[in-house]
């Protein structure tokens, strides 16, 4: 027999959208090119030339989509503001654009949905990446003017607020890698874009307190586990370390202790001693005062782990990152003799592994080491997979039989309540995504929802995972 698991009665059921994934409306009342609407139009940056000019045209049905949640029995949304529609071209308030989250935040309290709010998900204004986008420090006070201009609309009507979303994507796989928005190759700009987005966070976070004391305010950092193949040899063990501290602790290092991982920047300074050095004159006294400023909720997206070696694998692996024609470099700066393995795991159809386990090992280590001394709530606030559906039609509605999704969202689900058991109070957990979505690089091609979106037609329809999850969080057990 087996045993059913109870979730704590204060755990938070949700799912997560952003803005240009979602909204669509990509020119209308008032909001201006954002750097994913430049990029888009680079040849062969996005599949098939995909944008967001349409996507789930949310910003025309917010309010079904809403009814749709609340179908679900969700109890939490987390959404992201577009910078370009409430300052377009990062210039003064655009009233039309911020009545938008006005109107979305007002439909999900009245729902019963907590809102769950998110300033960047990397759509800067392109008139401001003209200026340098993040490697231009005057824009760390454009960002918390923006910021300051959603509470001053929002206020209390929200009750938490993250200042960004994955920064490691926002600077090295977007400024050092070349794979997202703006699309530059450059380790420098992308030490900068890194530090940028930090002192930003730092700030906003200290700006938003002087004015609410009150607000439950964080980060959302995207982390993983790093394993080396063999942990008894010294070239595994060494690129295992090289990950971890180019992915998870760049940003957690600064964020709790005020520190960038010192190891990390003479491994980086080996490869580009001129990028270092423009990084450490760009990193001010104060700068990581500011960033270690304390933060209410620290939200942690977990989509896979990393199995890495000093040695080439025999047959070499997949990871499923580089999703278009484009050549991209390395989002990590130092990856030489970092080789990725397999592992025999299942994996999605991003290619992507399915490692639960690693949730809780995340957990459980980010929990230890950093947010339970800091006094910081942990929530995981994105986990997902993007499988190739086969939508039938039964009984004259579409129907996704999507068994693998469903499988990942107990599965991970599971590995939380066992991190729960392990005694990490983690909070809530947000499925990426709601919807069928603009999925960046990938374009359409593939889709994470649990609701299927027909984007011909708009028409949503619920997947069997969205079933499921409907079914647990009713019971709140899995």
């Amino acid at each position: 027999m087996t045993t059913r698991r109870e979730f704590p009665a204060d755990f938070l059921f949700g799912a997560a959208t952003a803005a240009y994934q979602i909204e669509g409306a990509a020119h209308e009342d008032g909001r201006t090119d954002s750097i994913w609407d430049a990029f888009a139009r680079v040849p062969g940056a996005v599949i098939n030339a995909d944008n967001g000019e349409v996507a789930c045209d949310h910003y025309h049905r917010y309010r079904d989509d809403v009814a749709l949640m609340k179908r679900l029995g969700l109890q939490t949304y987390r959404f992201s503001t577009s910078w370009s529609r409430v300052r377009p071209d990062g210039g003064p308030l655009n009233r039309a654009g911020i009545d938008f989250y006005k109107r979305l935040v007002d439909e999900l309290n009245a729902a019963g949905i907590r809102p769950w709010l998110t300033l960047y998900h990397w759509d800067m204004p392109e008139a401001l990446q003209q200026q340098g986008g993040w490697t231009n420090r005057d824009n760390v006070a454009r960002f918390t003017d923006y910021a300051l201009d959603v509470h001053e609309a929002l206020g209390d009507a929200v009750p938490v607020w993250t200042t960004l979303n994955e920064p490691w994507c926002s600077s090295f796989l977007s400024y050092t890698a070349g794979l997202h928005a703006p699309g530059h190759m450059s380790v420098r700009e992308g030490l900068l874009a890194s530090h940028h987005l930090l002192l930003a966070h730092g700030q906003t976070v200290q700006a938003l307190r002087a004015r609410d004391a009150g607000l439950n305010l964080g980060i959302t950092l995207n982390l993983t586990v790093a394993e080396a193949v063999d942990p008894r040899d010294a070239a595994d063990v060494d690129a295992a370390r090289r990950i971890d501290g180019q992915f998870n602790r760049w940003f957690l290092d600064p964020v709790f202790r005020g520190v960038y991982p010192a190891d990390i920047v003479e491994d980086i300074r080996a490869v580009d001693a001129d990028a270092v050095a423009a990084f450490e004159q760009a990193v001010q006294p104060g700068d990581l005062h500011d960033i270690s400023t304390h933060i209410d909720t620290l939200g942690v997206n977990y989509y896979h782990g990393e199995y890495v070696s000093g040695h080439e694998p025999a047959v070499p692996v997949d990871g499923g990152d580089a999703p278009t024609d484009r050549e991209g470099a390395s989002p990590f700066p130092s990856h030489h003799d970092i080789h990725w393995h397999d592992r025999g795991l299942p994996r999605t159809g991003q290619h992507w592994e399915v490692q639960p386990e690693g949730l809780t090992a995340l957990l459980r280590r980010v929990h230890d080491d950093y947010a339970d001394a800091a006094g910081t709530a942990l929530f995981v606030t994105e986990n997902g997979a993007a499988y190739d559906d086969q939508p039938v039609v039964e009984d004259g509605q579409t129907r996704v039989h999507d068994a693998a999704r469903a499988d990942f969202l107990e599965g991970h689900l599971g590995a939380i309540a066992d991190a729960i058991d392990a005694g990490v109070p983690v909070g809530g957990y947000f499925y990426w995504s709601l919807l069928d979505n603009y999925e960046w690089a990938w374009g359409y091609e593939k889709r994470f929802g649990i609701v299927h979106v027909d984007y011909d037609t708009q028409v949503r329809s619920p997947k069997d995972s969205a079933l499921r999850y409907a079914d647990i969080i009713a019971a709140r057990t899995i």
